[in-house]
This record gives C-alpha cells, sequence and structure tokens, in this order.
C-alpha cells in the first residue's frame, strides 16, 4: 500500500524526487510565524534602539538569504532559481507579538513551500538573535504555510492556519492584500514594516 510520501523508495530509504519530466509552471508560497516579545523589547523594536541595529531590517534580509538557501538545509529540496521573495512583518502591539510572512515565487518544476517556510523560520530567528540582550525568554512559533499555487495541485490553503480570509476588510495600502489574508482580529493596532523583497538582495 502507497503511504503517498514521495521522498523515499520502495526499499524505504530517502530520495529527491525526480522532477525531470514534469512541468515548468508559475509557482508561489506563502509562509506565516510570529515571535511573543516582552513589552520592553517590543518598544525597543518599534523605537529602533536595539543595541544591535534595525531588527525588522535585517531580519527581512535574513529571510530572504534563507529562502534563497533552503537547498543547503533541507537535504531533499531541489536548487530553485527563485524569482521573487517578499518578507513582512506585522506588529501587534497590544499582545507584543510580531508575525512574519515571507512569500516565494518561481517559474520552475517544483513548488516553493520549504523555501517560504524557511524564510519565516530564519527571519523570526534573526529577531531573537537581535533581541537576545534585552530578553531570552522570546517565543517563536506558529508557523504556517498560508498557501501555495501552481503545479498538479493548483492552489492549496491552509484552512487550519491560525489566518483568516478577509477578503472585504483588507486595507488598501496592506501589504498582505494579494495573500487575501490576514490576522483573525482586523480590527487591532497594526504596523507593518520591513518590506524587503529579492531585487533588495543580489546574494548566491
Amino acid at each position: 500500500m502507497e503511504s503517498g510520501l514521495t521522498h523515499f523508495d520502495e526499499n524505504g530509504k530517502a530520495l529527491m524526487v525526480d522532477v525531470t519530466d514534469k512541468g515548468e509552471t508559475v509557482r508561489e508560497a506563502t509562509a506565516a510565524g510570529k515571535i511573543m516579545v516582552s513589552r520592553k523589547v517590543y518598544e525597543a523594536i518599534a523605537a529602533g534602539t536595539v543595541g544591535k541595529g534595525d531588527v525588522l531590517g535585517v531580519a527581512t534580509t535574513a529571510g530572504i538569504m534563507g529562502a534563497k538557501r533552503t537547498a543547503e538545509l533541507i537535504p531533499m529540496c531541489h536548487i530553485l532559481p527563485i524569482t521573487n521573495c517578499r518578507v513582512t512583518f506585522d506588529m501587534d502591539e497590544e499582545s507584543c507579538t510580531i508575525y512574519c510572512y515571507c512569500t516565494v515565487k518561481v517559474t520552475g518544476k517544483t513548488g516553493v513551500e520549504m523555501e517560504a517556510l524557511t524564510g519565516v523560520s530564519v527571519a523570526l530567528l534573526t529577531v531573537y538573535d537581535m533581541c537576545k540582550a534585552l530578553d531570552k525568554s522570546m517565543e517563536i512559533g506558529e508557523i504556517y504555510l498560508c498557501r501555495k499555487t501552481g503545479g498538479k495541485s493548483g492552489e492549496v490553503r491552509n484552512e487550519k492556519a491560525p489566518y483568516i480570509q478577509h477578503e472585504n476588510k483588507t486595507p488598501k495600502n496592506d501589504p498582505l492584500k494579494d495573500l487575501d489574508y490576514q490576522l483573525g482580529n482586523p480590527h487591532r493596532k497594526r504596523t507593518v514594516t520591513g518590506r524587503g523583497t529579492l531585487d533588495d538582495l543580489d546574494l548566491l
């Protein structure tokens, strides 16, 4: 009986999926995650007074670099020529939580879900690194794939993720409007920053 897992051969050994015969399509994936910080850390990030510098600016760059280097970190991932990567942050003042979103795009034979998830993970880890001198109890969590498009399966949305759709409530200038995803409370105070893209960084 087939398990549906594609990274194992008939003997149960790990392998890279052969995508030679697959057609190239435009593929996109968006992932999200969050880091919960103390009031002191939140205010320092918002004010730009963290000793190591611009926290979200550095984390944006790190997220893009992480997405580009996914194949070096995840053994069975293919090396993909990413055509665009966007990392954004959404700061929730009430809960002292910073949400991170990473959208990756490619024209290729396999998807970029892992690249989006890696981008979010590295960006959030960078926030921790930049702020750990102020507080080492910060918590990273709820890293999810929000949606992916392209390929044989087409568009897939993760309905179990803690992000719900608010198509009619998306602010006109919200950088997340193309995702059709926002956090569950669309009325809370928001600060969106860190609008980095692959065009801002061309590192191999």
